[in-house]
């Protein structure tokens, strides 16, 4: 579906709140990855004021604003992280999208997600609104090593799993791509001598496609 998109000239994009909107960043404007890669960032969603994005994640209503605010397409795919997968923000950007006619993939936890009962008024968790479901392996609570002495578990585990998903998913679409005879737009490293132009480039093309280019 990634492939589709990006050779029919669309956006692929990415959503989070909190520690999974680090997982969107991850992905944006990145050496080595996709250049048409639209992060979808909402400031009181991300850890800068940390214990507010908990309350924000949960706002009905506020999905609608934040997927309003940025420019999509029908038949692009959307990338929604949360790993409960049980908020009504996560949940009602994968409403928006099947609305919009996007794609939705979803990176969640079937296992954390199906031990926990929805926020969102309709009962429904993101596995059950998306496409595809790629499943980060997260155990109930994320934190996964029990150390003695301790009363909870340490060691989450969505960040690196989900990251190491998420590249591994941009290398087989680069894979598809060059398959297909399509040569897909890459980002270089800015550090790299000779890739200054071609970032500016990139940038020319896309920044008015892409919010936080």
């Amino acid at each position: 579906m990634i492939a589709d998109c990006i050779a029919a000239g669309g956006l692929l994009h990415v959503f989070g709140c909190g520690h999974s909107q680090i997982l969107a960043e991850e992905i944006l404007y990145r050496a080595g990855g996709l250049v048409p890669v639209n992060a979808m960032l909402e400031l009181p969603l991300s850890l800068q004021e940390a214990s507010k994005s908990t309350f924000f994640e949960r706002l009905e209503g506020y999905a609608k604003v934040i997927f309003d605010s940025y420019q999509t397409s029908p038949g692009e795919v959307i990338i929604i992280i949360s790993t409960s997968g049980r908020n009504a923000v996560p949940v009602e950007m994968a409403m928006a999208a099947n609305e919009r006619g996007l794609k939705v993939v979803s990176l969640t936890s079937l296992a954390y997600s199906q031990g926990v009962n929805s926020r969102h008024p309709s009962g429904k968790k993101l596995y059950e609104l998306d496409d595809v479901v790629l499943n980060n392996g997260a155990i109930l609570g994320d934190a996964a090593i029990e150390v003695a002495g301790v009363s909870y578990k340490v060691g989450p585990t969505s960040a690196v799993v989900g990251i190491a998903i998420l590249w591994a998913l941009v290398v087989e679409v680069v894979n598809i791509l060059v398959e297909r005879g399509v040569e897909p737009p890459i980002w270089l490293a800015a550090n790299v001598p000779g890739s200054d132009d071609v970032v500016a480039d990139y940038i020319q093309e896309y920044r008015h496609r892409i919010k936080h280019l």
